[in-house]
Formats: C-alpha cells, sequence, structure tokens
C-alpha cells in the first residue's frame, strides 16, 4: 500500500495532524539564534566604496 503525496495545503496540514504526538518532537529542532555584534560603518568601510559611483554622495 502506498501514500499519496499530498497535492494541496490543506491535505498536507490534516495528513500532518494525523501525526500520533508520541513520533512528533517537542524539542528545538533548530539552535537558539546568536547575538550578533554590532556593525558600524568606519574608514575601512568607507575606502571600499570610496570610487564607486553607485555610493557617490
Amino acid at each position: 500500500m502506498t501514500i499519496p503525496d499530498a497535492s494541496t495545503l490543506a491535505e498536507l496540514i490534516d495528513d500532518c495532524a494525523e501525526i500520533p504526538p508520541a513520533l512528533r518532537s517537542s524539542e528545538h529542532l533548530l539552535p537558539l539564534p546568536r547575538n550578533q555584534a554590532s556593525w558600524q560603518v568606519n574608514e575601512v568601510c568607507t575606502a571600499q566604496v570610496r570610487d564607486m559611483d553607485d555610493y557617490g554622495a
């Protein structure tokens, strides 16, 4: 017996709703986001685009 793939989003949601709770993971599958260091424009950044016409004043 084969189970046909869902052809609509509603069918997919219905299929997922039928998954027994014991088979669903209650843990986070993705790691928590990391804190990013603040970024500031400095002379090095400015020097990289100084001669580019797209960044002209």
